[in-house]
């Protein structure tokens, strides 16, 4: 570690990399450069037996160019995140489990060089003025920052990875994420343009499961997907990605989600999807959906469907317009169709684990029925309730006798749905 570090720093030294012709330099001229100075530089030192000089000279030049020890977890289809604790300690997810990972920073210099290059890269800032930040990577992994004197341990950095083979509904049925019938029910749903909300806990699937349901909506149609971070790949011809955008140096130029939210309506949408509702936004999407946008789609987090109608009266009462509960909850009532809550396994499986319609408004309570749920062993029933919005997936011609869909508790085979 202390060989890798000197070589680093001598590789500064000889390159300088803040001079006016080397920053001009694309990246890979430049990689060209550094490894030719950093090859130079191990073949003129006696290198212990069992260190080989390639590995070695790859590691100088992955931290001083790239993305250093991250590299190889990044080229890891298994890892889907990676946890920066300082530069001394980094920890994995494989499978939905963590491990440690033996692979640290030479130093915290060298990971405050990777968390520049990464925020850089994604046109954000981060420092001691302002030492969180949310960004992402080239393959759209979402990356948070947080510096010191927030963090206590040194400088840290959470990647969530995305697996470059998007899942779609037939692929999170074969993991069993859920059942053939749920995903047709879903079908029929994303048809018939019921507006749907997807809960569920930090990396239960809420993101991977939008983006599958998203793929549902018919081709043709104008989609507006409003993000905090662009996650989101939709494959449709006719999609408008709006990104939000955090203050500048001076303190100006910040546009929220609300803001994105606020001006979709003006873009004449088909469907509205917001990749995650946290504060007042969540008003204006319910207002959107109250007043003609259909078929709209947007995550939230909760810890069951029940509790997301009460986050939602709380984000909702986030918009300062000083609405009371009750008007608050009809807008809710008003507005969503469906709560799909995920979760995540201890065995590290996430899972849909219930899908929930909204029937109306009694008494100022928001009245809801279970339509499917996920029991312990993991296994997907329907629960029996016949859905009020039946008529609507009917009108899509994807349901046969609705009497046959949902009664029969335990069996999850969705009869009258078809492909």
């Amino acid at each position: 570690m202390a060989l890798a570090r000197q070589i680093q720093e001598d590789l500064r030294a000889e390159l300088d990399l803040r001079r006016t012709e080397v920053a001009q330099l694309a990246d890979a001229p430049l990689r060209e450069l550094a490894w030719r100075v950093v090859r130079q530089n191990v073949a003129r030192r006696r290198l212990p037996p069992d260190v080989d000089p390639e590995t070695l000279a790859r590691s100088v030049i992955d931290e001083a160019l790239g993305y250093g020890p991250l590299e190889p977890m990044l080229a890891d289809p298994t890892i889907s995140e990676v946890m920066v604790n300082g530069h001394a300690v980094v920890y994995v997810e494989r499978h939905g489990r963590i491990e440690p990972c033996p692979a640290i920073f030479s130093s915290e210099q060298a990971l405050r060089s990777v968390i520049d290059r990464i925020v850089a890269g994604a046109a954000r800032r981060v420092d001691e003025s302002s030492p969180m930040v949310d960004a992402r990577l080239p393959d759209g992994s979402r990356v948070n920052v947080v510096l010191p004197p927030l963090a206590l341990n040194g400088p840290c950095m959470t990647i969530r990875r995305f697996s470059r083979l998007r899942l779609d509904i037939p692929a999170l049925v074969r993991r069993g994420a859920l059942s053939e019938s749920m995903a047709r029910f879903l079908g029929a749903a994303v048809r018939a343009r019921l507006n749907v909300m997807i809960s569920g806990g930090t990396g239960s699937g809420k993101t991977t499961l939008l983006n599958a349901i998203a793929g549902l909506v018919p081709a043709g149609e104008r989609i507006i997907t409003i993000e905090d971070a662009a996650e989101l790949a939709l494959h449709h011809n006719h999609v408008v990605a709006l990104e939000a955008r955090p203050r500048n140096l001076e303190g100006h130029g910040e546009v929220t989600i609300r803001d994105l939210v606020r001006n979709a309506l003006r873009m004449r949408p088909d469907r509205i999807i917001v990749g995650e509702c946290r504060g007042g936004e969540a008003l204006d999407m319910l207002q959107a959906m109250n007043s003609g946008h259909e078929g709209s789609l947007t995550t939230a987090h909760a810890n069951s469907a029940r509790d997301l109608l009460s986050r939602l009266e709380v984000m909702a009462l986030m918009a300062g317009m000083d609405l009371p509960v009750p008007a608050i909850r009809a807008q809710i009532a008003g507005a969503l169709d469906l709560l799909v809550h995920t979760s995540r396994a201890a065995d590290g499986v996430r899972r849909v684990s219930s899908i929930v319609e909204v029937v109306g408004c009694d008494s100022g309570i928001v009245q809801t029925q279970e339509l499917y749920a996920c029991d312990a062993a993991g296994i997907h029933h329907a629960c029996g309730q016949i859905p009020a919005c039946i008529e609507r997936l009917r009108s899509t011609g994807m349901l046969g006798d609705s009497s046959l869909c949902f009664d029969h508790p335990g069996n999850g085979n969705l009869r009258c749905i078809s492909s």
